[in-house]
């Protein structure tokens, strides 16, 4: 209860004036509603009773009751229109804050954090946590200000006959009774519903992803009992928590009526006795009966308390996550192309070391190729390239200039990567290139020119504007590997970092567009990671990687000569594009023939 209390004040605190005209408003209608049994046992006593006894209406009496009644609707109905608005506009400003503050966060965190969550669990924080955190403000200032009716109610029974009052307030500590141990029993089985949620998100997450392994593999029926077991563990227990509320609900409801039972029967006995008249019999029994609301509506706000903790408390877990990257002031001025230093640089991921002491020094302007086998970090250092990831130890340096000493945005305007994995957005092949750059249609045929895309993109249908579908589905591998690099180039990088960003792309067309970098009339620093001998080839020079450290830096003739790792590896790569030459050729043959 305490911690449900801390979730409901912070949003208090959040929007306290959206909240104060809510329960303001909540206010009226509970006074309103209080004032309607006062107008019902005044219209009983002087209009009702005295026209039984004399066998005739009178017509003051009449229609002093209807305003009285009417009056007393009208200001009801404000109350409840006003209250449900704004208590509407605080839940929904409070789930919209805590999406963006949850995303805004995502943004903020390094890399390696992200490696460490899957995807799943942080749409879940975002989506159905954000909403579970603040479910319980729809009903909150209905339940404040039907407090005013209830208290105001209270006190109208006490004034009107306390024994009657005194009945009635026995309910109460039943109340808290099952209030207290519906919360015990309710806690433990939302935190399981919610982080089940999450799971099934994961889940149908990874299945998507997935989609194209799955049906080569022909795995559908058991990525299908995968996730029905799995939603059937969060159908069970959703089943649990509702199963609670199902008995909490009922209970709560009973109670009231229960204490009106009793008033009944105590005041049936004192009106036969005359300590108390029929008016006040009919208005005490109709106050309690008014009771019955606001312990709903307390019911309601209490009954989505629990829920709330849990997914408050996921939300602030990832609020609270501490690694955020840190910015400097420094800029990184200047058109020409980067120098480059990495200095001592270590990395690890968690407790696996992946780079050690790793020194390189790539000068403005040159091409570099990054060689090494599977496993020697290639791709994590270049990460730390465009600051993707911190390291651990050491420094990565762009014109002497260390990159955790750069204003934010300003790595971004000097560097660009293009990954291994290509990543394209279901929009249009100009909205993909400049992905929020103002960069007009010169800018980006210039880019896809560079890229060697040119060609294919004024071959689609409507040219730019081309829809290429969800990841570029509508493309082969190759085109969305060069309108990836479009994408770099169009934001006229100083250091280029091609992580194996070519591998489906034809050598020859490697070739032009490794060959058009290098004359471009805005040179860049080119680092590549290579697996081809036509890429290693037009490379000024080659660094070798090999268990997270450089084996060995220079020409690759020179390489070829002084290091055995270096020579195995390319021999190997050699004896593999020859294989798949020869394959090739025989195929060719086949048709032919």
């Amino acid at each position: 209860m305490r911690q449900g209390l801390r979730v409901l004040g912070v949003a208090i605190r959040a929007e306290k004036a959206v909240f104060t005209v809510a329960v303001l408003a909540s206010g009226v209608y509970g006074v309103m509603t209080v004032a309607s049994a006062w107008a019902l046992g005044w219209a009983t006593q002087n209009l009702v009773l005295p026209s039984f006894a004399a066998g005739e209406v009178t017509t003051g009496a009449l229609v002093l009751s209807a305003v009285l009644i009417l009056g007393v609707a009208l200001f009801k109905a404000l109350g409840i229109a006003g209250r449900r608005y704004f208590a509407g506009v605080m839940q929904y400003r409070m789930q919209a804050g805590s999406r963006r503050d949850v995303t805004r966060q995502y943004l903020r965190l390094p890399l390696s954090w992200h490696h460490r969550h899957p995807t799943g669990q942080l749409l879940s924080n975002a989506s159905a946590d954000a909403e579970a955190a603040w479910a319980p403000l729809a009903p909150l200032p209905m339940a404040v200000g039907v407090v005013v009716m209830l208290v105001t109610a209270a006190v109208a029974m006490v004034f009107t006959d306390p024994v009657l009052a005194l009945v009635g307030f026995l309910i109460f500590p039943a109340i808290a009774v099952l209030n207290f141990v519906y919360q015990r029993r309710l806690s433990p089985l939302v935190t399981r519903a919610q982080q089940l949620r999450a799971e099934v998100s994961e889940i149908a997450h990874e299945s998507f992803d997935g989609a194209l392994v799955i049906k080569t593999l022909g795995r559908e029926d058991e990525e299908t009992a995968r996730f029905g077991d799995k939603a059937r563990l969060l159908r069970d227990a959703n089943i649990a928590v509702g199963r609670v509320r199902g008995l909490f609900d009922p209970v709560l409801e009973a109670l009231p009526t229960l204490g009106v039972l009793a008033v009944l029967l105590v005041g049936a006995e004192r009106l036969e006795s005359g300590a108390i008249d029929a008016g006040v019999l009919v208005q005490v029994a109709y106050l309690f009966t008014l009771l019955a609301f606001p312990i709903r509506a307390l019911g309601w706000v209490l009954a989505e308390l629990p829920r709330a903790v849990v997914g408050y408390e996921r939300v602030r877990a990832v609020l609270d996550q501490t690694g955020s990257m840190e910015y400097g002031t420094a800029t990184l001025p200047g058109p020409a192309p980067a120098r480059l230093e990495v200095r001592d640089l270590d990395y690890a991921y968690g407790d696996s070391p992946v780079l050690h002491g790793v020194d390189l020094t790539l000068e403005a302007g040159r091409t570099v190729a990054l060689v090494g086998p599977t496993g020697s970090g290639k791709s994590t250092l270049t990460q730390t390239f465009v600051r993707l990831v911190d390291p651990t130890a050491g420094a990565v340096l762009v014109d002497g200039v260390d990159l955790r000493e750069v204003a934010k945005g300003g790595v971004s305007e000097a560097v660009a990567l293009v990954p291994q994995q290509t990543f394209l957005f279901d929009d249009t092949v100009r909205g993909n290139v400049t992905l929020g750059l103002r960069a007009g249609d010169e800018a980006v045929w210039a880019a896809l020119r560079l890229a060697q895309a040119d060609g294919f993109v004024s071959a689609l249908p409507d040219g730019l504007g081309t829809k290429v579908g969800e990841r570029g589905a509508t493309l082969s591998g190759g085109q969305r590997q060069r309108l990836a690099l479009a994408r770099a180039l169009v934001r006229r990088p100083r250091l280029l970092v091609l992580d194996d960003a070519t591998s489906s792309v034809d050598p020859q067309v490697e070739a032009r567009i490794l060959q058009g970098l290098r004359d471009a009339s805005q040179a860049s620093t080119v680092v590549v990671v290579a697996y081809r001998m036509a890429t290693i080839a037009l490379a000024d020079e080659v660094v070798y990687l090999e268990h997270g450290r450089v084996a060995d830096q220079g020409a690759h003739e020179e390489l070829l000569l002084r290091c055995e790792g270096y020579r195995n590896l390319v021999t190997a790569y050699e004896r593999e594009e020859a294989e798949r030459e020869a394959l090739g050729a025989e195929e060719e043959e086949e048709v032919s023939a």
